[in-house]
């Protein structure tokens, strides 16, 4: 079923995870190294049958030393036990970022660190990042920077993870039959330490959040504010009775809208003012958020639809559901890419164009002939540009901002 780990199993997370690490994400280790073992036994049945037997070597007056076979095959397992022992590392560190894939683990901090998803951090963070820039009033102080960190720190490690943490239990009964070997299903943490969990996560968020609005002496507490809101959007999406992600696209844009808007939001209210234009402007963007959570739909449509989660590709085909996926992340894009030449800022319009037409060709090369088997290659090939146009957008804003002396 959809949840917030798709979004960047989504957005920057394919942007910044390793293709290789993504894509062996769904690949069965068992059926890897038995493929493996496989070619060994091959490898090393061709080999002995090319080498002479050492007795005929003699005969023919050649002093080949006999172990010449035995030296190829530890040749060969030596290289398998090299690729094996690179294949648990690469499982290590996919549980550590909480990519599907990873080795099990009983160290409980490491479990901890595995339901909070950092690998779903970085879009957050990048978000506050693109507040600063569009705030126009960010400079590279140790003041400065400290905001900034704490601004990062509440909104990838504190409430993303808690946004991640709340799902997973949620989804404990669902996991048990689709996933049983994720940390709750599995019995790996018990229920009372994933509870703790949440409300550390949680309460750590809103200190922060606090302590932003004190630090930059906010009348209204605005970060605060942000903060209880986004921490509400995310209890709703995972949590009955309204449970937003078995809502289809409208539990898919809250979810666009929290990851683009609200960090953005918060970065630029921590260094600026933030104006009812540019609120418009970035939920609309997320409408591009959108998109890129129905990319991570079609994979499992068969398991939405059994569970009743009714997401844009069960309710309307795989077919016309790539079109509104794509329709919604380039139409998005290209409406604030001319938004920006009507204010006056030509070259950062240019400058997102030339972010999004690499984006569409990686839709035609790679998502639209198979939504379903291409979605990873998709997402690690397009989404680096989308990141990008964000980052760009907040600069322009930034720009103008300054322009008109606001």
């Amino acid at each position: 079923p959809s949840d917030p780990t798709r979004f960047i199993d989504t957005m920057a997370a394919v942007a910044f995870t390793p293709v290789s690490i993504q894509a062996s994400a769904a690949r069965p280790r068992a059926t890897v190294r038995g493929a493996r073992a496989v070619r060994a036994v091959s490898g090393l049945g061709s080999s002995a049958a090319l080498v002479p037997r050492p007795s005929a070597m003699h005969a023919l007056g050649l002093g080949v030393a006999p172990r010449t076979g035995a030296r190829s095959a530890d040749l060969t397992v030596r290289a398998m036990a090299d690729e094996e022992e690179k294949d648990d590392k690469g499982a290590g560190v996919k549980q550590l970022l909480g990519i599907r894939g990873g080795e099990r683990t009983d160290d409980i901090w490491k479990i901890r660190l595995q339901l909070t998803k950092p690998v779903t951090w970085v879009p957050l963070i990048w978000g506050v990042m693109c507040g600063a820039a569009a705030s126009g009033h960010y400079t590279w102080t140790p003041e400065n920077v400290g905001k900034a960190m704490l601004c990062m720190f509440m909104s990838g490690p504190l409430l993303t993870g808690y946004t991640q943490t709340i799902n997973d239990w949620e989804d404990r009964e669902i996991d048990a039959i689709n996933e049983p070997d994720r940390p709750i299903p599995s019995g790996a943490i018990s229920e009372f330490d994933v509870q703790v969990q949440i409300y550390v996560l949680l309460f750590g968020g809103w200190a922060c959040a606090w302590t932003l609005d004190q630090w930059c002496e906010h009348d209204f507490p605005i970060v605060t504010a942000l903060t209880l809101f986004g921490s509400w959007i995310s209890y709703i999406y995972s949590a009955p009775p309204l449970k937003l992600k078995q809502e289809g696209w409208r539990g898919n844009y809250a979810l666009g809208a929290s990851y683009i808007a609200l960090p953005w939001w918060a970065g630029q209210a921590v260094f600026g003012e933030l104006s009812l234009d540019v609120m418009v402007m970035t939920v609309l963007y997320s409408i591009a958020g959108l998109g890129i959570a129905i990319v991570n739909d079609f994979k499992s449509i068969e398991g939405d639809r059994q569970m009743g989660l009714m997401s844009l590709p069960v309710a309307f085909g795989v077919e016309k559901a790539k079109w509104i996926c794509v329709g919604s992340i380039d139409a998005t894009q290209l409406a604030v890419a001319g938004y920006l030449r009507t204010i006056g800022e030509v070259g950062y319009s240019n400058a997102l164009l030339a972010l999004i037409f690499p984006q569409i060709f990686f839709q035609f090369k790679f998502f639209l002939p198979d939504p379903i088997k291409n979605d990873v290659k998709y997402q690690a090939s397009a989404q680096p540009f989308l990141v990008f146009g964000l980052l760009t957008t907040g600069l322009a804003w930034g720009h103008h901002i300054n322009a008109i002396g606001a």
